[in-house]
């Protein structure tokens, strides 16, 4: 830690998680998937296992999803609905391989005592395009959510929206180029975003982390954190440098089997934000 760096205060978190048991490459709707790469489902459930216990360590709750059979990227759970303030958007997924998840998150929520649930209109992938800082919910659009969206979810959650437009299709989710790490601080990769994006992002959150191209690629900025401990792919080892100058303390995970589906550590969980 650099002198002068903040010293961070972690708060307990809550998440969801559905573990890849079902996980294999079958298709092939982002860059990163590629159906001649046979996936280690052992491997997969082992690499799983560890972040899950990961988060436990960390004083979390993780909740678990049961996998259900034909549908693959259920382990990306972050996809299946957006949580704030106790309210609940649901998924509407872009492609069709993927649809049939949102009724199976939908229906764990309800039964878990989420009652304030939004069926949405408008196609969106939950915590894949929508992220939570400062009291705002940064939304991205361009390759999996319609800006129609972000509209529908400020309605259904009561929290302003900044729309924000992806333009490069390796970071085809918010996720993969853009993270809150506390309150208010965000890190992300300004090449993901449009020109217009990256001058909003600058004025919102002028003391960013800004990350470099490698971690992005790596997947690092697809992460977890409780305001102090950041949990991120062990492959983003220079990010894992500049969060730790910041105060923050890295905790490294290796995913490189879930990566195979285009996924990394928090694509495979959803915060629960009651």
């Amino acid at each position: 830690m650099l002198a002068g760096a903040k010293t961070r205060t972690a708060r307990a978190r809550e998440y969801l998680m559905c573990p890849p048991e079902r996980f294999t490459v079958e298709y092939a709707i982002n860059p990163w998937m590629d159906t001649d790469r046979p996936v280690d489902t052992e491997l997969a459930v082992k690499q799983w296992r560890g972040l899950r216990e990961t988060l436990v360590r960390l004083g979390h709750t993780v909740h678990t999803l049961d996998p259900v059979a034909g549908l693959p990227d259920m382990v990306y759970a972050a996809n299946g609905a957006f949580t704030v303030d106790g309210h609940v958007y649901g998924a509407r997924f872009r492609y069709e391989q993927r649809r049939a998840e949102a009724a199976h998150h939908r229906a764990w929520y309800l039964a878990h005592g989420w009652s304030d649930f939004h069926i949405p209109e408008h196609t969106n992938e939950g915590e894949g395009d929508f992220a939570y800082a400062n009291g705002l919910v940064l939304a991205g659009y361009g390759f999996r959510t319609t800006v129609a969206a972000h509209a529908e979810a400020q309605e259904a959650l009561g929290r302003p929206v900044i729309s924000l437009r992806l333009v490069d299709p390796r970071f085809y989710h918010l996720d993969t180029a853009l993270a809150a790490l506390d309150d208010e601080t965000v890190a992300y990769w300004p090449g993901a975003f449009s020109p217009a994006s990256q001058r909003v992002l600058a004025q919102l959150f002028p003391d960013a982390l800004i990350a470099d191209e490698a971690d992005a690629l790596a997947f690092g900025l697809n992460l977890v954190s409780d305001s102090r401990h950041v949990v991120l792919n062990s492959a983003a080892s220079g990010l894992v440098g500049k969060l730790a100058a910041r105060g923050y303390e890295p905790v490294p995970v290796e995913l490189a089997e879930l990566l195979k589906g285009g996924g990394s550590v928090k694509c495979c969980i959803a915060e629960l934000r009651r």
